[in-house]
């Protein structure tokens, strides 16, 4: 929700080389401001006018800005900015936006809290992404950001089946024989974005004979493994959480623009 009596400014246009895209947005009050539309000269002299307009009482105003020399940027491109300051009826229908950008983000379920799984949770809290992590033990899901929804489920892989076309399913749970159960079921989704699990090439090699053995062993080429790819062999868990949400990003980007007319929109202000 934005905060009333403050001053909201967004992208309205971003033609050429630009910090950020159209829709970006940055909330300018007299204490501080949340958000960004790219940094630098711009969003500080952008801080700046609409710190003026909250003491002169402006309502409105808009500005194209060249992000050339001129300002003491180098992007090249322009971008028009509409400042605006904060109404009841203006902070409803941003309330309103940002519920239904909620709704269109990318889904991924997470399977395990534990050390990695409760670092992944916490590495995916602030991006614009419905995270819902399960596990069979209740206790293990008392502490995680508030961002996170969480499920205590005794069958976790009976929950594959009903999450919305274009999920991510990320299994790294406390046993390999429910990992492969969990992995096999999310790998029947044709229409799934990602399907990883975490482990090494010999837990690869022993669920693709489980696979083998269901008549289904082709489905191990859509498996990621290991997490986060190969080019850094670090087994911390934040190391693997920080290396894994850059790939679950990657991926879900790269499926939805191509499948669904859905942007990653940014976090609710």
């Amino acid at each position: 929700m934005v905060a009333p009596f403050g001053i909201l400014v967004t992208v309205l246009t971003a033609e050429g080389s630009t910090p950020r895209e159209a829709g970006a947005t940055l909330e300018v009050t007299e204490a501080g401001q949340r958000g960004t539309i790219g940094g630098g000269r711009l969003e500080f002299d952008a801080i700046d006018l609409a710190r003026h307009m909250l003491k002169s009482g402006a309502v409105r105003e808009t500005r194209s800005i060249a992000l050339g020399p001129r300002i003491g940027q180098c992007c090249g491109g322009r971008v028009e900015l509409l400042f605006e300051r904060v109404t009841e009826a203006l902070a409803e229908r941003k309330a309103r936006d940002a519920e239904a950008a909620r709704a269109a983000q990318a889904s991924v379920y997470l399977f395990g809290a534990g050390h990695t799984g409760s670092a992944l949770a916490a590495a995916l809290a602030p991006l614009p992404l419905q995270t819902t992590l399960i596990d069979s033990r209740a206790h293990a899901l008392a502490a995680v950001p508030e961002t996170i929804r969480t499920i205590a489920a005794a069958m976790p892989e009976s929950l594959v089946a009903a999450a919305p076309p274009g999920s991510a399913f990320v299994v790294m749970t406390h046993d390999h024989a429910l990992d492969f159960l969990i992995a096999a079921a999310a790998l029947e989704r044709r229409d799934a974005a990602y399907v990883g699990m975490i482990g090494s090439a010999t837990k690869r090699a022993r669920f693709g004979s489980y696979l083998g053995e269901l008549g289904r062993k082709a489905d191990l080429a859509r498996l990621t493994l290991p997490l986060g790819g190969s080019a850094l062999r670090d087994k911390r868990p934040a190391v693997i959480a920080a290396l894994t949400a850059a790939e679950l990003c990657t991926c879900l980007l790269s499926y939805h623009q191509k499948t669904l007319p859905v942007r990653l929109a940014d976090a609710p202000l």
